[in-house]
């Protein structure tokens, strides 16, 4: 009996293992996906300048040429200066070397921190010795161009510029863009050779050698007349658009013979209109010169003076500048600075290309001058 009991046992442990052996194998954990790890955002910190141009310690440059009184464009590169300071929040320093080239000479000496008021013929030097670069160019009396005029007795028999071949020539100086160099440019185009060239010293003594008969014709700078409500006779889009025929160069033929001083002597005005060109300078010692002396053309139109930056001015305090310009010149204060007569009477500033000064590059090929001719 007892050996019965344990057999049974025994065979109830056999079938407890053999259960156990053929039950479901165990199912293996997944483990639970784990949530994405949100990083913290990363504060974007601006990036520190790599210069310290435009602070104290290192004031951004701004250089006139010395074309007029010192201490006049000195008080209003200031107000200029004030201005940009207050919209950019850049240090300035206003600054006139001692002649057009010295101008130069400094911008290319500090080629990340200058910027220029200089005219085209030194910009289009500066760019061949350093790479300085043009901005804006100035705008007078709603032109970005200005033009030279051939002046000639008005009884003369000088019908067209060609008509000048042999005739005898008035010029201001040999480096004067208007007085002389445009002057030879487009003569040199007609194929004109003019006779004796005399040297007069400046536009006055050109239009009075004119006027007094000792010379057959004289160049100088050309502004075009304004009407009676002041504004130019024709505009630029007027210009480019071919509306402009020679007629048109001088006031009306029915006010010529009312031209004279006006009454406190400021102007050369005509029953309204008013002479701009060079006639109008020596209104004193001949009030009778527009009766005397007539244009008889024009040459190609010569751009603007420009303001120009340093080869290497970093291009994003050059972007603030130029907006701070903009918006300046659209305020009264821009007639206390560069707009103001006496200084460099700019009623404005228009964007510029260095493409625009290739005629003054071809200029200077016909010329042969260098930045040693402008000490």
């Amino acid at each position: 009996m007892r050996n019965r009991l344990t057999l049974l046992l025994s065979l109830l442990a056999l079938a407890a293992i053999l259960l156990s052996a053929c039950g479901p194998a165990p199912v293996a954990e997944t483990p639970a996906p784990e949530a994405p790890v949100e990083e913290a955002p990363v504060e974007e910190v601006p990036a520190e300048p790599t210069h310290n141009i435009g602070t104290e310690d290192n004031p951004i440059k701004v250089l006139f040429v010395p074309s007029v009184d010192t201490t006049v464009i000195v008080t209003g590169g200031e107000v200029m200066a004030a201005a940009l300071e207050e919209a950019t929040g850049l240090k300035f320093e206003v600054s006139v070397p001692t002649s057009y080239a010295a101008t130069i000479e400094e911008m290319c000496a500090s080629p990340d921190n200058t910027m220029g008021f200089i005219p085209a013929l030194g910009y289009a030097i500066a760019n061949d010795l350093c790479g300085v670069d043009v901005a804006f160019k100035a705008v007078r009396f709603g032109f970005p161009v200005y033009w030279a005029q051939f002046l000639v007795a008005r009884d003369s028999e000088f019908q067209s510029l060609e008509d000048l071949d042999g005739a005898s020539w008035g010029y201001g100086t040999l480096t004067s863009t208007s007085g002389y160099l445009f002057p030879l440019v487009t003569l040199n185009g007609l194929g004109v050779t003019p006779g004796e060239a005399t040297e007069t010293g400046g536009h006055n003594q050109a239009a009075q050698a004119v006027y007094n008969g000792s010379v057959d014709f004289g160049t100088t700078f050309y502004s075009v007349p304004l009407d009676p409500d002041g504004n130019p006779a024709w505009s630029y889009d007027d210009w480019l658009a071919g509306r402009v025929t020679p007629d048109m160069y001088d006031v009306p033929t029915d006010v010529l013979d009312a031209c004279g001083p006006n009454e406190d002597g400021s102007r050369l005005v005509c029953e309204g209109w008013r002479i701009a060109d060079a006639r109008a300078n020596i209104r004193t010692e001949a009030p009778d010169v527009a009766q005397q002396v007539r244009i008889l053309g024009l040459s190609d139109e010569i751009p603007n003076d420009t303001l120009s930056f340093g080869p290497e001015f970093p291009a994003d305090l050059r972007a603030q500048i130029e907006a701070a310009l903009l918006a300046f010149a659209e305020t009264d204060a821009w007639g206390d600075s560069i707009g103001n007569p006496d200084f460099y009477d700019w009623s404005g500033i228009f964007p510029a290309s260095d493409a625009d000064y290739d005629i003054i590059r071809e200029l200077l090929a016909v010329t042969g001058q260098s930045l040693d001719d402008f000490r």
